[in-house]
């Protein structure tokens, strides 16, 4: 029987999702086995096989589940006249799920590229969630977020703002199930919040202190 994903196009058109990774050969204490897809109704879980060369010579049978949604970008929106920042607010459920008091998260504007450059795809970003257009960003650098399980690397870019100069009201998009509010702080108020928890997400508190050691914050 046909599996989508594999030998039909899946939900989102895709099909071959089976053979991600299998050419790998950059390390030559990795040999992949086997990649069997767990799921792809809209990013895609696989389980992988493979050998591992430990440091003392031996060989390993391994196998690890990995998340792919795809590569990211994030956006600090700062005013360093009337030292502010630009956030935003929106429900994560598995925030919620995993403790959070009401899974209403304060982020950095962000999004997954869907096939744009990490550019791009943050000035469209910046501009849906919280109505600003942004020029040239800055990049700040790139990471993977959660190298034990999530494939996706996130690029992290920073840009002034100004309120006079907002071309839209934000909000995210309302037809793919966004909503999302726009919430300007006070950098230092900002800082304060990372600091007794109240800013919980790891690419915010990130783009925060890098304004306060780096960036245009930096005393």
């Amino acid at each position: 029987m046909p599996t989508p994903g594999i030998d039909t196009p899946d939900r989102r058109g895709r099909t071959g999702l089976d053979r991600h990774g299998r050419d790998l050969d950059g390390n030559p204490g990795v040999r992949i086995s086997d990649v069997e897809v767990l799921a792809c109704d809209w990013y895609v879980l696989r389980k992988t096989t493979f050998d591992y060369r430990h440091s003392d010579g031996h060989w390993s049978r391994e196998q690890r589940e990995t998340y792919d949604r795809g590569d990211g970008a994030t956006i600090l929106l700062y005013d360093t006249e009337r030292a502010t920042v630009l956030l935003t607010r929106q429900f994560r459920l598995p925030a919620y799920v995993n403790g959070h008091p009401d899974g209403m998260l304060l982020e950095t504007a962000a999004g997954l590229l869907d096939g744009d450059s990490p550019e791009e795809a943050i000035r469209r970003e910046a501009a849906e969630e919280t109505g600003h257009t942004v020029g040239t960003p800055e990049p700040v650098f790139a990471v993977y977020m959660s190298p034990g399980s999530v494939t996706e690397r996130l690029h992290f870019f920073a840009a002034p703002y100004s309120p006079s100069a907002a071309t839209g009201s934000g909000g995210g998009i309302a037809e793919e199930g966004e909503d999302i509010e726009t919430v300007e702080l006070a950098f230092d108020k900002a800082l304060a919040m990372v600091r007794d928890g109240s800013i919980a997400d790891a690419k915010t508190v990130m783009l925060l202190q890098w304004a306060a050691l780096d960036g245009p914050f930096r005393r």
